[in-house]
């Protein structure tokens, strides 16, 4: 199984309690998913974020297909770092942690996803045409929303 790695890193300028109260909070993934895609959460429990937490959610990334996914909240460290993995979903493997640290004049925030794909040689061959495009696109939104929330750094 090929595990590929994504990695991207933002700085906003508000303070780690604000950024942590947004991020932490799974509700706010549909303000920062491209509308397109269908994010609707079907199962959350509206609390802090915890180890063991389940999201249920629906996303629709390719042509308007229905995908039901779901994740676990594996790992939480307040206002530092938590890391959400798939239980059942597109992904052979997926395996996202996301950091945040104060700095001046903001905080920077730091996403890591280590995932595979499903299909063997078909999984290989669609990474660098749709899936590689298809996470920078997301990831490219989140920037930009995250911009327009909160402001440039």
């Amino acid at each position: 199984m090929k595990i590929y790695r994504f990695v991207r890193t933002q700085k906003i300028p508000i303070n780690i309690k604000e950024a942590w109260n947004f991020l932490s909070d799974p509700n706010n993934l549909k303000t920062i998913t491209p509308s397109y895609m269908g994010f609707h959460i079907i199962k959350n429990e509206n609390t802090e974020m915890y180890s063991g937490q389940i999201i249920k959610y629906t996303v629709s990334p390719i042509l308007g297909i229905k995908i039901n996914w779901v994740t676990e909240i594996t790992h939480v460290k307040n206002l530092e770092y938590f890391v959400d993995e798939q239980r059942f979903g597109p992904y052979s493997f997926w395996h996202h942690k996301h950091f945040i640290k104060e700095i001046k004049g903001g905080v920077e925030m730091v996403d890591i996803l280590d995932y595979a794909l499903p299909f063997g040689i078909l999984g290989r061959i669609f990474h660098p045409v749709i899936v590689k495009p298809k996470l920078n696109e997301i990831f490219n939104y989140r920037r930009e929303k995250l911009i327009k929330i909160f402001g440039n750094f």
